[in-house]
């Protein structure tokens, strides 16, 4: 019984933290690219960045599926090069945990960036800095609240995420079986015991998570 509750467990703890570190590191990028240059058609970019966000779950799975599918380019580039699809697999659930839990990380990282006091980054490009520099020094130092919150709330959301990884990654227990995966199985086969064991798991986990953030905010 022990090894079949940790196995989901360390599962999705291993799926949401490689999701949120991809999460971290291109949200921030692209929150702050977002805020410091101007192109056309950025309101639609934006937009679709955001989609995630009122999209059902089952939409994305499907629109994973037909980008990473077989039938399409990307999916037998990968098949070519790797000799395996990604459909079905333990990278199928990171993709699908990163890009439900992306625009998180995203309206955060933007939010701390536009708070950013544009007369020291000025200062800073005056006295010879450039722009990796400013971004490195000042902007992520400047929006770094906002950066972990973000961090924090996409990585609580990579762990909840079930429609997309259900339909994209399956439910491969050992390999694509996460805690809402899992949950649903148990309460599907009647076995309640293990469902609330890894409820109140996730509970907990989110509940600390909320917790960090909320007593880092004061």
């Amino acid at each position: 019984m022990l090894s079949e509750f940790i196995e989901p467990v360390l599962l999705s703890l291993e799926v949401s933290s490689v999701a949120g570190l991809i999460v971290i590191i291109l949200g921030t990028i692209i929150g702050w690219l977002m805020v410091n240059k101007s192109f056309k058609g950025k309101i639609i970019v934006e937009t679709i960045i955001l989609l995630p966000l009122v999209l059902s779950p089952t939409v994305i799975g499907f629109l994973l599926i037909v980008i990473f599918g077989k039938n399409s380019w990307l999916g037998r580039l990968i098949e070519w090069i790797f000799k395996q699809p990604v459909l079905f697999t333990w990278w199928a659930a990171v993709i699908a945990t990163a890009v439900v839990a992306f625009p998180l990380m995203y309206q955060a990282a933007k939010a701390g960036f536009q708070q950013v006091d544009e007369d020291i980054v000025g200062a800073a490009a005056v006295d010879g800095a450039n722009k990796f520099q400013v971004f490195l020094y000042i902007s992520v130092p400047s929006a770094a609240k906002m950066l972990i919150a973000g961090s924090i709330l996409s990585f609580a959301r990579a762990l909840g995420e079930f429609g997309a990884t259900l339909m994209f990654a399956g439910n491969i227990p050992g390999e694509t079986q996460t805690i809402p995966t899992a949950i649903y199985v148990a309460i599907d086969s009647g076995n309640m015991t293990m469902a609330w064991l890894w409820v109140l798991t996730t509970v907990l986990i989110a509940f600390f998570m909320l917790l960090f953030i909320n007593y880092k905010s004061e």
